[in-house]
């Protein structure tokens, strides 16, 4: 009886605390995303190049987590891997940054080490980039 007990509280807390994770998640417009990343200083010039690159990365979602074919996982708006770029757990990766920090609707660090990845790799880092906005026509944001 004991056992089931204590079951059924940790499947009460797990429940909780992933309804309160769930909570700190965002799901941004076309628009809020733009004036966001506006916000951070990501370059006027190059702003369509980065809500097309979010769109088809995440979908605009700050939850977003990917399991990769290499066994690797991407997080977040801009699905930042933590092969290279953070650690599941602890800080780390080129952008010395948990992983998980990438979940939720505070893009402060997500944009910082986007543009640390941006100024290494460029927008080829991105498959999502490579595959649907190289080339393509961008989703327009001059209304925004």
């Amino acid at each position: 009886m004991r056992g089931a007990t204590i079951a059924a509280f940790l499947t009460t807390f797990i429940i909780l605390d992933l309804r309160f994770y769930g909570t700190e998640a965002k799901i941004f417009t076309r628009c809020q995303l733009a004036k966001e990343l506006l916000k951070h200083d990501f370059p006027r010039t190059f702003l369509s190049n980065w809500v097309c690159l979010v769109e088809n990365e995440s979908g605009r979602s700050t939850s977003k987590v990917m399991q990769q074919p290499n066994l690797s996982v991407s997080y977040g708006l801009f699905q930042i891997n933590n092969k290279t770029w953070c650690r599941k757990g602890r800080k780390g990766g080129l952008c010395n940054t948990k992983c998980e920090d990438f979940l939720n609707d505070d893009i402060q660090d997500d944009a910082k080490c986007a543009k640390l990845i941006f100024n290494q790799k460029g927008f080829q880092n991105w498959p999502g980039w490579v595959n649907k906005c190289r080339g393509r026509n961008l989703p327009d944001v001059s209304r925004c």
